[in-house]
């Protein structure tokens, strides 16, 4: 498949790299040079220096031979206007990153798709659902409804107090194989492994787990995790996640958004719902927080656009006792510091949106694929072809990749998780996890 990526910032360079180990024919253009550096060393990627809007560089990047065609700068306009001269020259599909929630409602589908805009993505929209997402469920590190909520995944740092502690994978699912599934546990000193039967769970471990909607309650208990109600939240950073975010909260919510510029403050105050309280301040100031009753609040989000202010933010929200913390980090290399320090859910928008592009990339019927920001790794939802290799044998006969597990599947409507015994059938609709090494592998078990 030939791609050709417009924008060579964070969300491009990173879907070019997760689209390079797929072997796709991957041709980046960006006007700025520096930015295709990455792409001289040693990857599959073509970089060509040039502007997305130019009739003259579209042509010289083969867009008329692309089968699909992602604009993904930082500029709206110009991605809509590239996607509409791509289409024109004859690539087959275009994608384009927004900002405007109001392009994807779907009286607006029509229009779009006329001017040559095929689909759209805003990476501030997603990252706020997941927010809420993990303000909703504020004792997991990540939580996500896969197969339209078919299957859960969590993410779960266990403590010395969880029953699940110092116990065999056997031994656990020996009691509780048809609650959940154990994919994969991240260490306190980083490692990631896919466990197999003899693992045992350790204090301090982040273990991700698929469950069903009906056992997630006993994941919960079985991983030693309170559950408050969530009423009050401190946002620090007024820019458009914290509004999207205040909008797709409850109403009953007691939300408070502090900003460090006092004109964005009344600019906010026009946008967002009555139940949000603006201020104006430094969501680091101690005293602030406290005068805004930052002891009483069960969710602290820091959404500024630097990583090192939110995670420290967040650290000083942990000492007041807030329960939730959860911190935008745009830069990958404090991924990992985040989870070290214990911040409690990391949101970066790039991968986000890389994941939501890359599902229309795979060759295998791919529903959607999420990027685990902790964990370095990747979940797939996946439907198996008739005759496909992953359908001729039971899971415990297949001698799948070390850097892959199976974690639940739907079968005609019907959640259920996946042990060794189970033999995956032609249209089943299965959740796969996996590290980046594998990703490339999934077409040859599921096409």
């Amino acid at each position: 498949m030939r791609v050709v990526i417009a924008g060579a910032g964070e969300v491009g360079r990173h879907l070019a790299k997760m689209l390079s180990r797929e072997r796709h024919d991957i041709i980046l253009l960006d006007p700025n040079e520096d930015n295709l550096a990455f792409a001289k060393t040693g990857m599959e990627i073509l970089p060509i220096v040039g502007n997305p809007t130019s009739l003259h560089d579209l042509e010289n990047a083969d867009v008329r031979d692309a089968h699909l065609f992602v604009s993904v700068t930082t500029e709206e306009s110009t991605n809509i206007t590239a996607c509409m001269l791509a289409s024109n020259l004859g690539a087959r599909k275009t994608f384009a990153r927004i900002n405007n929630h109001e392009y994807l409602l779907p009286r607006n589908n029509e229009l779009f798709q006329k001017i040559g805009v095929n689909s759209m993505i805003c990476p501030e929209i997603l990252a706020a659902k997941e927010i809420v997402a993990a303000i909703r469920r504020p004792w997991t590190r990540q939580y996500w409804e896969l197969f339209g909520g078919g299957l859960i995944l969590l993410g779960i740092k266990v403590r010395d107090d969880a029953p699940i502690i110092n116990r065999s994978l056997i031994e656990l699912m020996q009691h509780d194989k048809k609650c959940y599934h154990i994919v994969a546990i991240q260490r306190c000193n980083g490692e990631m492994i896919i466990p197999r039967g003899m693992d045992h769970i350790e204090s301090g471990d982040i273990v991700f787990v698929t469950t069903t909607r009906e056992h997630i309650e006993d994941v919960r208990i079985k991983t030693g995790k309170q559950n408050p109600e969530v009423k009050k939240i401190i946002i620090m950073g007024g820019g458009r996640i914290a509004i999207k975010t205040a909008h797709f909260l409850p109403d009953n919510t007691n939300i408070t958004i502090i900003e460090a510029d006092r004109d964005k403050c009344a600019k906010i105050s026009a946008q967002v719902p009555k139940n949000v309280l603006v201020i104006h301040g430094d969501g680091r100031d101690t005293d602030l927080l406290v005068q805004e009753g930052i002891d009483d609040a069960q969710a602290f989000v820091a959404l500024t656009e630097i990583a090192g202010t939110n995670i420290l933010a967040c650290l000083a929200a942990k000492r007041y006792g807030v329960f939730k913390t959860i911190a935008q980090v745009e830069n990958l290399d404090y991924i990992s510091l985040a989870a070290k320090v214990d911040i409690g859910t990391v949101i970066n928008k790039k991968l986000i949106a890389a994941g939501h592009i890359y599902q229309f990339l795979l060759d295998a019927d791919v529903a959607n694929v999420k990027c685990l920001a902790f964990a370095r790794a990747d979940v797939a939802e996946l439907v198996a072809k008739p005759d496909s290799k992953i359908t001729r044998k039971p899971i415990k006969d297949m001698r799948l990749p070390k850097d892959m597990t199976l974690g639940g599947l739907i079968r005609n409507g019907i959640p259920m998780m996946v042990e060794g015994d189970t033999q995956i059938r032609a249209n089943d609709h299965v959740m796969v996890f996996c590290f980046d090494s594998a990703m490339r592998k999934l077409k040859d078990y599921f096409n």
